[in-house]
């Protein structure tokens, strides 16, 4: 398995949590918690945790690395879309990459 987390700093993370999740739960399974959500796609999993209130956590998960970056591409255009207002920085860890 492949995955890759962004921490994106936000002043509202608990609202696009909720947007993310909501868009998708009339195609896909979504599990939404106060703080967490989850997000079954066919080709892999993302899981979305608030911290605090000021960072949304977006782990991906996929079985390679095609599907995996189109979850990145995917999760980060609809949270874009949902917080054009705050112009999200969206950058993509992946697990196992060490960072400068």
């Amino acid at each position: 398995m492949q995955s890759a987390e962004a921490r994106v700093a936000t002043a509202a993370p608990r609202r696009y949590l909720g947007q993310l999740c909501k868009h998708f739960q009339h195609k896909l399974p979504v599990t939404l918690e106060e703080r967490r959500g989850r997000i079954e796609f066919p080709s892999g999993v993302c899981a979305l945790e608030a911290i605090g209130e000021d960072a949304l956590v977006m782990r991906v998960t996929a079985a390679d690395e095609a599907a995996l970056a189109r979850l990145e591409d995917v999760v980060a255009r609809h949270f874009v879309r949902f917080a054009f207002r705050d112009v999200p920085e969206i950058g993509w860890v992946r697990a196992g990459v060490p960072t400068e």
